[in-house]
């Protein structure tokens, strides 16, 4: 099975990167910097190089061809402004699900961001932020072509995963260590039956197969 990571340079995403290889799966991650492809090897991915900021539908739609699962993980980042949250959070993503529907891969997973909403108010720019972000998530739900899951992690740590977890529809604030994101992404993966759920993760009790096999009706 092949999966084309979006954002293959993120920290969730060389995260899962090594995650999917270490599953025998044939992983590759969209960069738009050359210098970072030894990082996509060392975790088992092949680097492809292309500018969703820039790029066709048509062309990414070439990039993800043969691939079973798209994941969208890419992001502005902290530093940038209001510009690149409307030009990748949410164009980047609708690009990357249109192409995905394009290309005909059914398996589609957003990596979105806890608070996200079309309507959201506010001027700071993590409000255009969650604006941005909800826009692209009430996109991706009108692709009828593609089985989708949106995650929807609480605030973000470099502390240690723990693979316990809270996932569910409403989870309230909370942490979530990018490891145990990634480890989330790793089972949706596999995990069909969540097509059609929005979740929100947070760190919790519950072993992450555990919690994806309990949203999943399994």
């Amino acid at each position: 099975m092949r999966i084309v990571i979006a954002g293959g340079h993120g920290q969730i995403a060389l995260r899962l990167e090594r995650l999917l290889a270490a599953r025998g799966y044939e992983v590759a991650g969209i960069i738009r910097d050359p210098g970072q492809g030894d990082d996509l090897r060392d975790a088992g991915a092949e680097p492809v190089l292309c500018d969703l900021e820039s790029a066709s539908v048509g062309h990414v739609a070439g990039v993800l061809q043969d691939a079973h699962v798209a994941v969208f993980a890419a992001g502005a980042g902290p530093g940038s402004g209001v510009a690149r949250k409307y030009s990748l959070d949410r164009d980047g993503a609708v690009l990357f699900t249109d192409a995905a529907e394009r290309a005909g891969v059914r398996r589609f997973l957003m990596v979105s961001s806890m608070g996200a909403d079309a309507h959201h108010e506010g001027d700071d720019v993590f409000d255009v932020y969650l604006r941005a972000k909800g826009e692209a998530d009430d996109h991706l739900r009108t692709r009828l072509g593609l089985e989708w899951t949106i995650l929807r992690p609480g605030s973000l740590t470099n502390d240690p995963g723990t693979g316990r977890v809270r996932l569910e529809a409403r989870t309230g604030r909370g942490a979530v260590p990018r490891d145990d994101v990634a480890a989330v992404l790793a089972e949706l993966v596999d995990t069909p039956a969540t097509a059609g759920l929005t979740l929100e993760l947070i760190e919790g009790s519950t072993p992450v197969a555990v919690a994806v096999k309990a949203v999943a009706g399994n």
